[in-house]
């Protein structure tokens, strides 16, 4: 059984099915009943909980509160912002009708035709337009500005091709919308959120990225501009793992959301929106994990460390557990997850594998031997190495491992990342190197009609231009590598997800 648990197709032979594998096996979600829709398991929710605990102790200490507003948006708001609408248009589900009745000649539940609404009602993408809606009514002067709201929320995307947390019809998320009575304050409100989620992703997911601006094309629907943290998955492709608009005044202006200035003039408001969803678990999986299963970063692992006792008989499994009872509660003082696994159900070596498969960071493991010896076996997930520790001190050993592992996850990470960072300036090298995978960062002539070319014949898209150096002379002007125009600076090329 413990074999069977482990078999996972190897990340070699077919990266696409290994994380399909893994998901399941792992407990973490499966599809549901619900066409696109998936059963976020609690093991997989446990993950996502540390995420979001995390990310809104850090929202709230930049200023920002929780709301909620509603699920359901009355088609008619997307409709007064242009972009927007065409941007979300074909990803909408449409509620028409609010009572199903029994049909008496089939017997089954049909919907009531008398039933319908006077006006459809959009189950949400984003909430952009409802909640400027609402903005109109909580400002009316400079005094009422900014407002920093976020919502815990799920949303409705018709998605055809859908892959568990990747992309799914559903998922959950955070949004935050912001308003405020300056250009260069929400401009400067974008670029710290966008820095909160960089933070995020570097110091608990142990994921480095990079930071940028989208392109016209592949910025947000309604936006000005769209900065984004770009990842790189353990198979060369780009993971967008958050992003923060800017909006500018465009839904100010569409929802009529003036304020009076210190001035005494009405003037619109200047806008931000930015999120993560569950997308960030899978990123959280294809970075980090193994032909063994998952590799969490201690920082979000919901069980850190687990024990688990080998015994004979009944009376070594109770002394076992009248020694572990001091480290387990020595450990948690410490603010360390533990589990300790005495059940008799399932034999020693199934657990190894059960807990490898699932990513615990630290396993330590007590026998007869060890207990008399006064020692425990300790082995780290990132690297599968094993040692045999003193139980005296351990507590403060394995405080000390977990952030070794958190440290050397990201270095593995950013040193992998790093080494897949190349460059091209022609548009055949280019070619190459993008079939070979990683980031590739070449000169752009900044037009819309080039970078479709070069998405179509190489399903390579525009990540962001990168606020960031990465290779010497990046930020140099140069050529466009397909038209020979002038590029004001390399941009991030990769193919994605």
């Amino acid at each position: 059984m413990a074999v069977e648990l482990k078999e996972l197709t190897k990340r070699s032979e077919n990266y696409s099915q290994w994380y399909n594998e893994l998901v399941v096996k792992a407990d973490l979600a499966e599809q549901s009943a619900v066409r696109g829709c998936m059963v976020i398991k609690p093991y997989g929710y446990a993950i996502w909980e540390k995420m979001q605990r995390l990310l809104d102790d850090m929202f709230k200490a930049t200023g920002h509160v929780n709301a909620y507003f509603p699920l359901l948006i009355p088609k008619s708001f997307f409709s007064r912002e242009a972009e927007h609408v065409e941007g979300f248009a074909k990803e909408c589900a449409v509620v028409t009708h609010y009572r199903l009745k029994n049909d008496p000649e089939s017997g089954s539940v049909v919907v009531d035709p008398s039933a319908r609404l006077e006006e459809e009602l959009i189950i949400r993408p984003t909430s952009e337009t409802i909640i400027w809606n609402t903005y109109k009514n909580w400002i009316k002067s400079y005094r009422d500005l900014p407002i920093l709201c976020n919502q815990w929320a799920n949303v409705l995307r018709w998605e055809m091709r859908t892959r568990l947390f990747l992309r799914t019809a559903e998922f959950l998320w955070q949004e935050g919308h912001t308003a405020h009575a300056t250009r260069e304050e929400a401009e400067e409100e974008a670029r710290k959120m966008l820095n909160v989620y960089a933070d995020f992703a570097e110091r608990y997911m142990a994921l480095p990225v990079v930071k940028g601006v989208k392109s016209a094309n592949e910025r947000f629907a309604g936006a000005l501009d769209t900065y984004t943290i770009e990842a790189m998955m353990q198979d060369g492709k780009a993971l967008q793992s958050g992003t923060s608009h800017f909006l500018g005044q465009n839904f100010a202006k569409a929802f009529d959301v003036q304020f009076v200035n210190k001035e005494n003039q009405l003037e619109y408001v200047w806008a931000t929106s930015w999120g993560v969803s569950t997308r960030l678990m899978g990123a959280l999986i294809m970075a980090h994990s193994d032909d063994n299963g998952l590799v969490l970063p201690p920082h979000l692992a919901p069980i850190q460390v687990v024990i688990v006792p080998i015994y004979k008989s009944a009376e070594m499994l109770a002394r076992i557990d009248e020694k572990v009872a001091g480290i387990v509660e020595r450990l948690r003082a410490l603010g360390i997850s533990v589990k300790y696994d005495n059940a008799d159900n399932k034999r020693p070596g199934f657990k190894f594998a059960d807990y490898e498969l699932k990513g615990i960071p630290v396993r330590l493991v007590m026998g007869g031997r060890d207990l008399e010896n006064n020692t425990m076996e300790v082995m780290r997930r990132d690297t599968l190495e094993k040692e045999t520790r003193s139980c005296e001190g351990i507590e403060a050993y394995v405080k000390d491992l977990l952030e070794d592992i958190q440290n050397n996850i990201y270095r593995k990470a950013l040193e992998y990342r790093n080494r897949r960072i190349t460059t091209a300036d022609t548009y055949d090298e280019f070619k190459q190197k993008i079939e070979d995978g990683g980031f590739v960062l070449a000169h752009w002539d900044g037009t819309t009609e080039t970078e479709q070319k070069i998405k179509e014949e190489t399903k390579a898209t525009i990540r962001c231009i990168p606020f960031d150096s990465y290779v010497e002379g990046d930020k140099e002007p140069g050529k466009c590598m397909v038209t020979g125009r002038p590029s004001a600076c390399r941009v991030v090329f990769a193919r994605s997800y």
